[in-house]
């Protein structure tokens, strides 16, 4: 695997060891397991978005995407609050 992907951070097992989903048309493509320390420093959270550039099917550089991050918990937050509405109209009634 070689090129520039967008990844996100999975999750973070016992504090050490970052797991990364990379993805091609938002498909996931990879699962990369690397040391946590490695991720950027903002980036160091489960959800976060990055890109990856990889060579020789290893993770050489990661960059931390903000506005990613940021634009993908608020879809996700928006999903859960519209379910969150639905499901107080069927307890109302």
């Amino acid at each position: 695997m070689k090129g520039t992907f967008t990844a996100t951070v999975d999750r973070i097992v016992d504090a050490k060891t970052a797991v990364i989903l990379v993805e091609d048309d938002k498909e996931e493509i990879e699962q990369f397991d690397i040391p946590a320390d490695q991720l950027p420093e903002k980036g160091r959270a489960e959800g976060s978005v990055l890109t990856v550039e990889i060579t020789d099917d290893e993770i050489i550089d990661m960059q931390y995407d903000s506005e990613s991050t940021e634009r993908r918990r608020q879809n996700a937050q928006d999903r859960l609050d519209r379910l969150s509405e639905r499901l107080s109209d069927r307890t109302d009634s």
